[in-house]
């Protein structure tokens, strides 16, 4: 059966060709290393997403005894318990009612209107750290600019102080990492301490909320009630820990890609320049274009065919969202770089009941980074070869190293 190398240096350079002869030849086929049938078109990723026959959590619904043991074992690794606990205990990992009653009692916090009361202090710092990149002629895009700005953001969300934040970085990436098939054993066990220092910092915080409660998120949580319901002391630490992994990790990568894709399309970045009335649709575009989230599971919850496989409940589905982004069927050039494209049903943030709840945040970091940049610098290269991140569920570089000069 086809399959494709996801750690191999010329795919992680460039997915996309691949991606375009599996939906060509293969668009639905089972891979032996990551033990999942993958789809890999738009009509079928985005269909799976919103059909109740696939979901994120599988233990009330299949007993232990059938399940795929390769697949049961990555997603809840038994040697990393408090990985699974916390990680896999986050409304996102969860099915109804327990989604659907922890997500009430958080969204509220990601909503646009909410997102928006962000957007200048975001502005007011994309543009220092550009204006002071500027003065060097130099910026490593990705430690300078992409990490600070959603990092300032979820960071003020949760009240943590300037000296932590680097702390949080480094427990984001050790505990994103498990996700990987790929991941190595100590990179595991990186993953499972990080997982208990951070919920150990976030019962510090707890309690200091409990204590003197503020305007930040986790004052919010603590006091956040629906017909009586509160988050329960694990619903909250493992709340935090999503919200800094999903509004750090892809927004960081998201960045990092749209100013590598910049680069290489320079009439798309002029035309960003002359046209910021653009970014809107442009920050959608360079997460279609190039994905910083490439792929997610789908439990299957019974027996069922689609795309002329039979599938068995108890295994996964794996969502190429990389390949169904370019897919030739719904996006027009679907490999071409377009800033001002305007039907763009992408699924970089996922659908359905899961559908990312903090999108309008990442949205506007997205925009807020796009507009500083085009509207601040005149030209600019990325020095050297960019170094991808070894994943199949994140795409990003690692360091991109720019030379700028000003507008």
């Amino acid at each position: 059966m086809p399959s494709f190398d996801a750690y191999d240096e010329a795919f992680l350079d460039d997915p996309y060709p691949t991606y375009a002869r599996l939906r060509a030849e293969t668009p639905t086929f089972f891979d032996e290393t990551w033990d999942l049938t993958f789809f890999t078109r738009h009509a079928h990723v985005a269909g799976i997403l919103k059909d109740r026959r696939f979901g994120r959590d599988v233990r009330s619904v299949v007993p232990a005894e059938e399940l795929d043991p390769q697949v049961a074992r990555r997603t809840y690794p038994p040697h990393l318990p408090e990985w699974t606990k916390y990680i896999r205990g986050s409304f996102i990992d969860l099915e109804p009612p327990r989604h659907t009653r922890i997500r009430r009692l958080v969204q509220w916090a990601f909503t646009r209107r909410a997102s928006e009361s962000y957007r200048q202090r975001l502005v007011t710092a994309a543009d220092g750290i550009v204006e002071e990149a500027l003065g060097k002629g130099r910026m490593e895009a990705i430690a300078d600019f992409a990490t600070p700005i959603p990092l300032a953001m979820i960071a003020e969300l949760l009240g943590v102080p300037p000296s932590d934040q680097d702390q949080l970085v480094r427990w984001s990436h050790a505990i994103v990492r498990v996700f990987d098939e790929g991941h190595l054993p100590e990179e595991g066990l990186a993953g499972e301490v990080a997982v208990k220092d951070f919920a150990a910092y976030v019962r510090e915080l707890l309690a200091d909320r409990r204590a003197h409660p503020g305007d930040d998120l986790v004052s919010a949580l603590i006091r956040a009630e629906h017909d009586g319901d509160r988050l329960d002391e694990d619903e909250l630490v493992a709340t935090c820990i999503l919200t800094l992994n999903a509004g750090h990790e892809a927004t960081v990568h998201g960045i990092g890609n749209a100013l590598l894709a910049l680069s290489r399309n320079s009439g798309e970045f002029r035309r960003l320049q002359s046209r910021p009335d653009l970014v809107t649709a442009a920050a959608d575009e360079v997460l279609r274009f190039d994905s910083p989230l490439q792929m997610f599971e789908r439990w299957i919850l019974e027996d069922l065919e689609l795309g002329g496989v039979r599938l068995e409940r108890g295994h996964k589905v794996g969502l190429l969202f990389g390949s169904a982004n370019h897919d030739e069927a719904v996006f027009a050039n679907s490999e071409t770089l377009d800033v001002g494209r305007v039907d763009n049903p992408h699924v970089s943030f996922g659908g359905g009941i899961h559908y990312c709840v903090g999108a309008p945040l990442a949205k506007i970091e997205l925009e807020v980074a796009l507009l500083s940049f085009t509207q601040q610098v005149g030209e600019f290269t990325v020095e050297g070869t960019p170094d991808r991140v070894r994943s199949l569920v994140f795409r990003g570089v690692n360091e991109l190293p720019l030379a700028l000069s000003r507008r």
